[in-house]
């Protein structure tokens, strides 16, 4: 999307024709993401098969299982092209979870021969049938959401939850919001991205009644926002975020900037992973749209690499210093890497904005390295640094201030200024590449397995030296230095 569309004036638009231009985009986006009739056949057909074959292997193994198709795709709200099949084998409550993992993956294997294991809270089988992504996912069977054992558990309940509301005409809106939040890049709920989940999506058009109503009222929410589907008036009484009576905040409200309460759990945050930038992001272009509708909104906008000579004038037109720390990404899955790289980012940054260098703005990306990128205002300091003690009048701790230093040759004091002593004291490290080159940056918060990966080795590049970066990182940089809402 060009800033043009992004960036609007404020003038009053034609409301009639605004009106006819909505519904001409929507319609347009409606051919391109509604699945047509025989799309829709030939899912129903692979998964009538899926689910055939898994109700076999099932209850070959315990005669009390059963299997449903759970998703989008068994709520109609899946988009053309989408390929995603999810197919739930239910075991009773009263078998262990060792024995249902047991019988999950025997089950997966016996519906996708060809299919391999992965591991999410437990293991499933994953494989492709026709042209279709498939999983297949062991859970309980349970009376109430309340009662799961593991996340997957409370799929079903989904499911069902949404088949009894959801008509055609908003199953049409879901898809319609769902690719609006891929073309603002605010779908997803991996801890990457994020954003929109599918299923707090589809809740979002049904509490409001289609996807102009939502747009309409996004546009003017005042975060937090507070949604309760089904009154079960837990939004700011006793809900928790975590659940978790161990740590002491079972009975503590949520504090998300979007509270969408799980209509078949009240003590879970549907929205909960759903950052604020995002929420933000999506107000943002819920406003965009509805004052100039346009198809381009449903489509991502992604940049062209950033060539050297770009990054370069970028630089020079900045007059900032950038900084990169660049190693091995760890051999993790992005929903373990990226909240390990956000707490390294944070940690870096805040290492140096506490020795001076002033961090402009910060990020991090991952891809066969990982890096954190930070821009400078500041990248060089004085070799002596002041140093505030307390106020001469505190005795105690001013006699132990001035005793430590008094006897310093190499300090520049103490003395006082106003009521407190104060010493010059040498600078740790007056470069940024220093401070990130030396021992203490294992000092700062670093997530665990980036810093097993900095132990390993690292590279630290200051100024134009991260024009290597862009080679692997060109996409990102790019985004970086064009940065939209």
């Amino acid at each position: 999307m060009s800033e043009d569309e992004a960036d609007r004036d404020d003038s009053e638009p034609d409301e009639t024709n605004a009106g006819d231009d909505f519904e001409t985009v929507v319609s347009q986006v409606h051919d391109r993401v509604d699945p047509d009739e025989d799309e829709r056949t030939r899912l129903r057909e692979v998964a009538a098969t899926l689910t055939e074959r898994a109700e076999t292997a099932a209850t070959e193994l315990c005669a009390d299982a059963d299997v449903i198709q759970v998703g989008s795709t068994a709520r109609n709200t899946w988009i053309s092209g989408d390929r995603d099949i999810d197919v739930f084998v239910r075991f009773p409550p009263e078998l262990d979870r060792e024995t249902l993992e047991q019988y999950g993956l025997e089950v997966g294997h016996a519906t996708l021969p060809d299919g391999h294991e992965e591991y999410a809270e437990h293991p499933y089988v994953k494989g492709e049938v026709e042209g279709f992504d498939v999983d297949v996912v062991p859970c309980f069977r349970l009376e109430s959401a309340t009662e799961i054992r593991s996340a997957v558990d409370r799929t079903p309940f989904h499911t069902r939850y949404l088949e009894q509301r959801l008509d055609d005409e908003l199953a049409d809106d879901v898809r319609l919001t769902k690719q609006f939040l891929k073309g603002i890049g605010a779908y997803g709920s991996d801890l990457r991205t994020r954003g929109f989940s599918g299923y707090l999506t589809e809740l979002l058009v049904v509490e409001y009644g289609g996807f102009r109503p939502l747009l309409e009222a996004a546009a003017d929410w005042q975060p937090p926002v507070e949604l309760d589907p089904e009154d079960h008036g837990r939004a700011r009484e006793t809900a928790s975020p975590s659940r978790n009576e161990a740590v002491g905040d079972a009975d503590l409200p949520f504090t998300d900037p979007l509270v969408v309460i799980d209509p078949t759990d009240p003590e879970r945050n549907v929205a909960a992973v759903c950052s604020a930038a995002n929420v933000a992001r999506f107000q943002h272009y819920a406003r965009a749209f509805l004052e100039e509708p346009s198809v381009d909104f449903f489509e991502p906008d992604d940049p062209d690499a950033l060539t050297a000579a770009e990054l370069h004038e970028h630089l020079e037109r900045r007059d900032t210093t950038p900084v990169a720390v660049r190693f091995d990404s760890p051999d993790l899955v992005d929903d373990q890497l990226y909240p390990q790289l956000q707490k390294s980012l944070e940690g870096i940054a805040n290492g140096l904005d506490d020795r001076g260098f002033d961090v402009f703005r910060a990020t991090a990306f991952a891809d066969d390295t990982a890096v954190v990128f930070a821009e400078l205002a500041v990248s060089e300091r004085p070799a002596v640094e002041r140093h505030r003690g307390p106020p001469v009048h505190v005795r105690s701790h001013a006699e132990g201030f001035y005793e430590a230093y008094a006897d310093d040759p190499d300090v520049y004091g103490p003395f006082v200024v106003e009521d407190r002593y104060v010493a010059e004291r040498e600078r740790e490290f007056t470069t940024a590449r220093a401070f990130l080159e030396s021992d203490r940056l294992f000092d700062v918060g670093l997530g665990a397995h980036v810093e097993t990966a900095l132990e390993d080795g690292y590279e630290v590049l200051v100024g134009t030296e991260v024009t290597a970066l862009l080679p692997e990182f060109g996409i990102p940089l790019a985004e970086y230095f064009d940065p939209r809402p």
